[in-house]
């Protein structure tokens, strides 16, 4: 995997559903929105070779559905990480369903040669 040279972060919920995969999309838009860096073409990449890794933590991990948090990204490759994080909060309706919160962490680089090599 290439080395990181963006790294965001992002948080999302899910207020009434319970539903960690909805959660985990809202937090990876959360972190693409903050970026309008045009990395590629900073360095004459092709945007389809963006190697992207995103860190998703819900209290849930088996609970995500990692292809549709791949299908966010319009290009590159993208290998997904789900982790137990993010935060379950009980809500006092009494449903049974919490207020599910996902952070999520997603670093974007390209392969390159090292320069100090």
């Amino acid at each position: 995997m290439a080395d990181p040279l963006l790294i965001e972060f992002g948080m999302g919920t899910s207020l009434r559903r319970g539903d960690y995969t909805q959660a985990a999309e809202r937090a990876v838009r959360d972190a693409l929105w903050h970026n309008s860096i045009n990395l590629a073409e900073l360095f004459g990449f092709d945007k389809k070779d963006m190697q992207i890794t995103l860190h998703v933590a819900v209290q849930k991990p088996d609970r995500v559905d990692v292809e549709v948090l791949r299908a966010v990204f319009p290009y590159g490759n993208v290998r997904v990480k789900v982790a137990k994080g993010g935060l379950d909060v009980p809500r006092p309706d009494g449903d049974g369903l919490p207020t599910v919160m996902a952070n999520v962490a997603l670093s974007v680089g390209f392969e390159m040669e090292r320069a100090d090599v």
